[in-house]
């Protein structure tokens, strides 16, 4: 049995991380500033971590300004390892983005930022980049104008939160750091659509019309028009579908 501190633990993915761990018997340490633990500012950090083997980051920022979100993951990035340097901490999972690489503009340029200064520091870093998620959707009916929600018609291939859990659970088992010049690991869902696609399944059931847009004005959308944040072939693809993940939806 593992002890493993989880930076994000409340968030939309990390409550998954937490199950995942906890249904395989291990002991988890949930991070975050409504349990007095502060990635950012550290308050709480050194005690959150001591006795950890394994730090699993999948904090995020909860807005798309570029700027404000690679101060947040740079500033968290760099506790992490002091702080978890300080405590013994064997390696360092973090969840990030299909396409980090190549982005220019946004959030997921931040999330590069995020992965360059991780890779850049003292401790083993392991990185699974995932596909948007299936519970991301419900935020562009959550922006719409009136009734309709105008939603890009960019291709996606989204996975459940479940699933990437799961994926970066077992990335954590495994020991030390990746091997030199190995792809960087990534998950996605089994098939793909439009973003605007996989709105309007939800929008039938919530009563809203989706209009599917070009995505013009979006941070990098012609490279995502081009499928730039798709899966890789080296990916894993991961059940279920949006589909049939919203089939299982209350």
């Amino acid at each position: 049995m593992s002890r493993f501190a989880v930076a994000g633990a409340t968030g939309r993915l990390g409550r998954h991380v937490v199950d995942v761990l906890t249904e395989r018997g291990h002991q988890t340490v949930p991070m975050s500033r409504a349990s007095g633990v502060d990635i950012v500012t550290g308050e709480g950090l050194a005690e959150a971590l001591t006795g950890a083997e394994v730090i699993i980051d999948v904090a995020s920022w909860h807005a798309s300004d570029q700027e404000a979100a690679t101060e947040f993951f740079t500033t968290s990035a760099s506790n992490l390892h002091e702080y978890g340097g300080k405590a013994g901490v064997a390696r360092i999972v973090v969840a990030s983005i299909i396409g980090a690489d190549k982005a220019t503009a946004g959030f997921v340029a931040a999330k590069k930022a995020h992965e360059e200064l991780l890779l850049s520091g003292p401790l083993p870093v392991r990185i699974l980049r995932a596909a948007q998620f299936h519970e991301f959707v419900g935020q562009f009916l959550d922006w719409r104008q009136g009734e309709v929600a105008y939603v890009p018609a960019l291709p996606t291939q989204l996975v459940a939160c479940r699933a990437v859990a799961e994926e970066l659970v077992d990335l954590a088992l495994e020991p030390g750091a990746p091997a030199p010049g190995a792809p960087i690991p990534e998950i996605a869902g089994p098939r793909t659509e439009t973003m605007a696609e996989a709105a309007a399944l939800l929008g039938a059931r919530r009563g809203v019309k989706v209009v599917g847009v070009d995505g013009s004005g979006m941070p990098d959308a012609e490279i995502a028009a081009e499928g730039g944040f798709l899966p890789g072939p080296h990916a894993v693809l991961a059940g279920p579908t949006f589909q049939e993940w919203l089939d299982t939806q209350p």
